[in-house]
């Protein structure tokens, strides 16, 4: 058994989500993934955006850190 958190937040302040950011990758090294290597593996990860869907534009990533043990 896992236990899974999901977050989608966004931010008017850049700081604020780098800040959340840095604190997941911060706990990134106790995460794991599952079934990773496999067909049917589903990797942790997070991920930062910057989302202008506000302005009729899509986002553009700017960083995403997964979480992988094999190699």
């Amino acid at each position: 058994m896992k236990y899974r958190v999901r977050l989608d937040l966004s931010f008017d302040n850049e700081d604020d989500a780098l800040a959340l950011m840095d604190y997941a990758r911060g706990l990134s090294g106790r995460a794991v993934s599952i079934n990773e290597g496999r067909s049917n593996e589903e990797l942790s990860f997070c991920e930062i955006e910057l989302c202008r869907h506000d302005e009729g534009l899509p986002c553009t990533r700017m960083d995403r850190l997964e979480v992988r043990k094999l190699r």
